[in-house]
């Protein structure tokens, strides 16, 4: 997915940074981010969709995931944090467990990102798939964990199931919006 630099037509001038060049620029960095509390925020709403509490664990995932692999400036650690306090507070799930999960996902997308950008849609989904099916894997222990017994795994796997096929949906969206609307360097 790496491009090339746009050819300026004369180089080494550059527009004055104004005001509203710096907030343009500002306001495409936070864009991932937003974009990520409006999905936790939609999913958490009281909407009536089927399976909703089903979609925002991957949903979230192949968000923070795929910002911390292509645009890691916008998804921070700090954000993904919040994102998961977020997430915890708003889905009435045991306190810390989304925070955990989403801080190894970005661990994950933000150690193996210099490989990854220059691989194909293929192998990234590949590994997306191997990462939240561990951190399914992990929150479905913990949860087990913290409810003294063990769970049904059905709906840790229909979880991931859903993870995995919104990841190719969400990452068409993602790349569109990484190449136009996000890009800091279009200002």
């Amino acid at each position: 997915m790496s491009r090339q630099p746009r050819p300026e037509r004369h180089p080494g001038i550059r527009p004055r940074p104004t005001i509203w060049r710096r907030l343009d620029a500002a306001g495409r960095r936070a864009l991932p981010a937003a974009f990520s509390v409006l999905l936790v925020l939609l999913l958490c709403a009281p909407l009536g969709l089927p399976e909703q509490q089903a979609l925002l664990p991957g949903t979230t995932m192949a968000s923070v995931f795929f910002w911390s692999v292509f645009r890691p400036a916008s998804m921070p650690a700090a954000v993904v944090f919040m994102l998961g306090l977020l997430y915890d507070l708003l889905s009435f799930s045991p306190p810390g467990i989304a925070i955990l999960t989403l801080l190894i996902v970005h661990a994950c997308g933000l150690g193996w990102r210099h490989g990854l950008a220059r691989q194909g849609f293929l192998l990234v989904w590949m590994v997306f798939l191997l990462v939240a099916a561990g951190v399914i894997g992990l929150d479905w222990a913990l949860m087990s964990a913290f409810s003294q017994r063990l769970l049904p795994p059905q709906p840790a796997l229909f979880e991931l199931a859903l993870a995995t096929g919104l990841y190719p949906l969400l990452s068409a969206l993602f790349t569109w919006a990484h190449r136009g609307i996000a890009d800091p360097t279009l200002a």
